[in-house]
């Protein structure tokens, strides 16, 4: 059984931002030599979102006004009054997407559909430094 891991590092301008990062997967897959196994993803911190998605411009208007409606950033959350830094929901978006996932890895290839990559959403109320953990184990 092998292992592999790798990190990115990418810039996001916070306020629903979308980053495909199916390429960076791919590219840890082909690195590690991995034929049949798992992909694990996770992005450290509790502000973003890692999800799949088709990656095209009406999906990438849809998710942020989606997640306008379920959780307002316009609304005082009990975070705000604790720390002051009017990003609750952020929090709260990350908390409903999740901050990681496992793929399949089969034949050397993330089995994901056609239309079907995966995407790295930053609810942060500013810009900043993003990173992906990716974590590879299989034969």
């Amino acid at each position: 059984m092998k292992t592999f891991e790798k990190e990115y590092e990418f810039q996001t301008s916070g306020d629903g931002t979308i980053v495909d990062i199916t390429g960076f997967l791919r590219e840890a897959v082909q690195e590690s030599g991995i034929l049949s196994g798992q992909l694990s993803v996770i992005t450290p911190g509790s502000t973003a979102g890692i999800t799949t998605m088709e990656y095209e411009p009406g999906l990438l208007r849809d998710i942020p006004e989606f997640m306008e409606r379920i959780i307002p950033s316009n609304v005082g959350y009990e975070h705000d009054a604790t720390w002051g830094d009017g990003n609750g929901f952020s929090h709260l978006r990350s908390s409903l997407v999740g901050t990681s996932m496992t793929i399949p890895v089969s034949r050397g290839q993330l089995v994901l559909g056609t239309w079907q990559q995966v995407v790295f959403l930053d609810f942060d109320n500013r810009e900043r430094g993003r990173r992906v953990h990716v974590n590879l184990i299989g034969e």
